[in-house]
């Protein structure tokens, strides 16, 4: 299995190693700690293998407590807190070795029938006319470091950068706390929707905190901050498709105390808001 798409569904069909109880595998990789959309996307998968299909997630609400280990398997393991009427309520918490990583509660809503409004999307280029990463680097740098052509490799999500990426601290000058890019899955991920939602969540933790590092340091080379996600919420508002390109419109309000809070908004190439997103993160020197 080489497509990182087909990678990345694999990764989100949990075993079920018995009632509300499910493991999930943590690739083996170079980064430190396991990535948190992956941690995110999973647990929504638990959550969603214990609710019936005519109830779509709504909402979700996670903290990352602990840095997962890569190569080790995550347990997840589900509450049934409520099964009501329209609502259905479900808590999940992540074990990696015996110790809690990771909770989530998410709620979940039979679709019913109700106004509609919603504020207009930002104009801004399609991706057709936009450059990968790659290409951006290929530009900068003459050629596209090792890491980065690994990166690329794996990645499950092809990202392409509204504004131009800015690579030396110079290029900062005037940088709003203001990031927007185009997505989309490498490749088909199915018909499942509970698969799309999940991939779509795990999309949500990569690019997020780049609003708030833009006022003070390149979002490519060496890094002056650490940074690690706190807490993330998503409302669901529209089904999607996740390997269909995206809209993902980030801003940062503030950053202060070593944290920095960043919102973000989901569109088709319609324009229709699909997903809302605010995550704090933790911002801190190194």
């Amino acid at each position: 299995m080489t497509n990182p798409a087909e990678k990345l569904v694999d990764l989100l069909d949990l075993e079920q190693i018995e009632v509300n109880i499910f493991r999930g595998r943590s690739p083996q990789e170079s980064l430190q700690r396991v990535f948190g959309g992956q941690v995110a996307g999973q647990a929504l998968v638990a959550a969603g293998r214990t609710v019936a299909d005519d109830r779509p997630v709504h909402s979700l609400h996670a903290y990352f407590l602990r840095p997962g280990r890569p190569g080790v398997p995550i347990v997840y393991q589900v509450e049934r807190v409520r099964d009501g009427r329209s609502f259905t309520t479900r808590r999940v918490v992540a074990v990696q070795q015996g110790r809690t990583i990771f909770n989530l509660t998410a709620s979940f809503h039979k679709p019913e029938p109700g106004f509609t409004h919603q504020l207009p999307i930002r104009q801004v280029p399609g991706p057709e006319n936009l450059p990968t990463i790659a290409e951006e680097a290929r530009a900068h740098l003459g050629a596209v470091p090792e890491a980065l052509e690994r990166m690329a490799r794996r990645q499950p999500f092809d990202i392409r950068y509204v504004d131009r990426l800015r690579w030396t601290p110079e290029q900062l000058e005037g940088a709003e706390p203001r990031s927007a890019v185009w997505m989309r899955a490498v490749g088909p991920l199915g018909d499942d929707p509970l698969v799309h939602t999940c991939a779509l969540t795990y999309a949500s933790d990569m690019t997020l905190l780049d609003a708030v590092r833009l006022p003070v340091e390149p979002l490519w080379g060496p890094r002056g901050f650490d940074l690690a996600s706190l807490d993330h919420a998503m409302w669901f508002h529209r089904p999607f498709r996740a390997d269909e390109w995206f809209l993902y419109d980030q801003e940062s309000p503030i950053a202060t105390g070593g944290r920095g809070l960043a919102r973000g908004s989901i569109y088709d190439r319609e324009g229709r808001l699909l997903v809302s997103v605010v995550q704090e993160g933790l911002f801190r020197p190194v």
